[in-house]
C-alpha cells in the first residue's frame, strides 16, 4: 500500500507487504511486473495523474486513444506496466494502492472481476475519512500521518484488509496485539474485552427514489440497508448468532454481502439477486448469521429488496410565465408508512437564475423558509403528516439579477429541475426487516443485554419537474 501527499513529499508514509507481493509474483506468472522502489513509483504515479509533467505531451498519458473513466490507472515502470494501480487525488492528497490480482495480467481482467480493487477502495476511503478532518492543521495532520503505520497492521495485518473503519482502531500501538496470546482468537479482535456482556444491533435502510410522473417515463426506487453491530464481549473467540426477521408476505432481502466475521451462511441465501425477476425460489430466509465479532463496531451485512412503492409519492410541476415562475408541489405519505419522522423536509433548489426576489405561496401543512443564499426554498413539513397524509405547496416566485454566487447546474436549465426530500422514521424499516432480540444467541456465562434498533433515511431522493424533460442521468445519483 502506497499514501502520499502532494504537500508531504518530503514524507510521503506508505506501507509494502511483502506477503501480497510475493502471492502475486505467484498468481501472475510470467506477466508479473514488480512493483519498483518507492522513489519511482511515486514519481511515476505523479505523472500519471497529471500532477507532474502536466504541459508536457507524453504519448502514453495523453494520447487520444487512452482516455481513463476510472480511478485505476497503468503506471510505467523500469520493468514494465504496472497495473492495476487504484489511486485518487482529494484535497491536495493522494491515495493510492496496488491490489492484488488472483491470476494472470493478460488479457487484463474486467475491472469488476478483481476483487482487490473494491477491498483497497474502501480501505483507501477509510484513511482518507481518518486523514481529512485533520487536513487544515498541520501539526495535527502529522501526528496522523505517522499513526497510520500502526493503524494498518490492525487493519491489513498481512496485507488483506480486515476493518477498513480505521477511525475505529487503537492508535497506540501498545494497544496492538501482533499475535494473539490464545492460539483460537481471530486476527479481528485485536483486543479483548471486561465487563458485562452487552450487543447493540442497529437496522439503518436508505431509499433512493426518482420521480417523474410521466407515461413515459417509468419512476424508479430503491432500498438498500446495513446492519450495525457493537459486540462488548469477554472472551478470545467468543459465539453470536444474529437473525434478521421479516413480517409474512414481506419482499425478500437480496444481494445479501457478509462481513469476513460470519462463520457459515445458507449459500441460497448469497444466491438471492435483486439482478433477476423474484420468482418462487427465491431465498426468503431464515438470515441467520453466526460470527465471531471483531472488537469494534462493524457492519455485519448490507442488502437490497424490491419494495413494490416508495414511502412518499410526489408531483412538481414548475411553469415559466414571463418574469415569474409558478411552482405546484404535492406530497403523499403511503398509508403503510409509520407516520412518524425525526425530520421531514423537501428542498427546491432554483438553479441559473438569480437571488429570489419575490416570493408569493401557501402551504397545507407545515412551513416554508428562504435560504440566506436565496436560491433554495426549504419546506419543512415537520415530525409527521396530517391525518390526511397529504400536502401541497403553491407558489410564485421572481428572482433578480443573477451572479457568480448563486447556484449553477448544467443539468437543470430552462424548467428542468427538482425537489429533493430529506427524512428519517426512527424504529422503521422500509422492508420492515428486523432483530429479534431473543433470538440473538451468545454462548458465553452470564445473561448479555441486547439493544436493538432501526431506522429509514431519505438518499437521492428526487421528484422532477413533469413539465420539462427528465433527465436520465444526474451526477449526484453517481456519487
Amino acid at each position: 500500500l502506497f499514501w502520499g501527499g502532494t504537500e508531504l513529499l518530503r514524507f510521503p508514509p506508505r506501507r509494502r507487504f511483502p506477503t501480497v507481493e510475493l502471492r502475486a509474483e505467484t498468481f501472475n506468472g510470467s506477466t508479473h511486473v514488480p512493483v519498483p522502489s518507492d522513489s519511482a513509483f511515486l514519481k511515476a504515479l505523479l505523472s500519471e495523474l497529471r500532477l507532474l509533467d502536466e504541459h508536457v505531451f507524453l504519448e502514453h498519458r495523453d494520447t487520444c486513444t487512452r482516455i481513463n473513466h476510472s480511478c485505476v490507472y497503468s503506471v510505467s515502470g523500469a520493468a514494465g506496466e504496472l497495473w492495476p494501480v487504484l489511486a485518487f487525488h482529494k484535497s491536495g492528497l493522494i491515495y493510492a494502492c496496488v491490489p492484488l490480482v488472483e491470476g494472470s495480467l493478460e488479457p487484463r481482467p474486467p475491472l469488476l472481476t478483481v476483487s482487490g480493487l473494491s477491498q483497497g477502495l474502501a480501505l483507501l476511503l477509510g484513511i482518507m475519512d481518518y486523514v481529512s478532518p485533520s487536513r487544515k492543521n498541520e501539526a495535527e495532520l502529522s501526528a496522523k500521518v505517522g499513526q497510520l503505520r500502526n493503524l494498518l497492521i490492525q487493519a491489513c495485518p498481512l496485507g488483506t484488509p480486515l476493518n477498513t473503519n480505521i477511525r475505529s482502531l487503537n492508535s497506540s500501538f501498545e494497544d496492538i496485539q501482533e499475535m494473539p496470546a490464545d492460539k483460537e482468537q481471530p486476527a479481528w479482535r485485536s483486543s479483548s474485552y471486561k465487563g458485562k456482556p452487552q450487543v447493540n444491533v442497529c437496522i439503518t435502510e436508505k431509499v433512493k427514489c426518482m420521480q417523474y410522473d410521466q407515461r413515459d417515463v417509468v419512476d424508479t426506487w430503491q432500498v438498500y440497508g446495513a446492519v450495525n453491530c457493537k459486540c462488548d464481549i469477554e472472551g478470545s473467540a467468543p459465539n453470536v448468532t444474529l437473525s434478521l426477521s421479516l413480517p409474512t408476505n414481506a419482499p425478500p432481502l437480496q444481494d445479501i454481502v457478509v462481513h469476513h466475521c460470519v462463520t457459515s451462511v445458507d449459500p441460497a441465501m448469497l444466491m438471492s439477486t435483486s439482478a433477476e425477476p423474484l420468482h418462487d425460489s427465491v431465498y426468503n430466509g431464515p438470515y441467520k448469521f453466526p460470527f465471531i465479532p471483531p472488537s469494534d463496531s462493524f457492519d455485519l451485512c448490507y442488502y437490497t429488496s424490491q419494495v413494490p412503492v416508495p414511502p412518499i409519492l410526489g408531483c412538481y410541476q414548475l411553469v415559466e410565465e414571463g418574469a415569474q415562475i409558478k411552482i405546484t408541489v404535492n406530497l403523499k405519505l403511503h398509508e403503510s408508512i409509520k407516520n412518524s419522522f425525526e425530520y421531514c423536509e423537501a428542498r427546491i433548489p432554483f438553479f441559473n437564475r438569480g437571488p429570489i426576489a419575490q416570493l408569493e405561496y401557501k402551504v397545507s401543512y407545515g412551513q416554508l423558509d428562504l435560504s440566506r443564499e436565496k436560491s433554495l426554498l426549504v419546506w419543512v413539513i415537520g415530525q409527521k403528516f396530517p391525518k390526511s397524509l397529504e400536502v401541497s405547496l403553491t407558489g410564485t416566485v421572481s428572482f433578480g439579477a443573477a451572479g457568480k454566487e448563486h447556484p449553477t447546474d448544467y443539468v437543470c436549465t430552462g424548467n428542468t429541475a427538482y425537489v429533493k426530500l430529506y427524512f428519517r422514521i426512527p424504529d422503521f424499516t422500509l422492508t420492515g426487516c428486523y432483530v429479534d432480540q431473543h433470538s440473538v444467541q451468545i454462548f458465553v456465562p452470564g445473561k448479555p443485554k441486547i439493544t436493538a434498533s432501526r431506522e429509514l433515511i431519505s438518499s437521492s431522493y428526487y421528484i422532477w419537474n413533469s413539465k420539462a424533460p427528465a433527465p436520465m442521468v444526474y451526477k449526484p445519483l453517481l456519487d
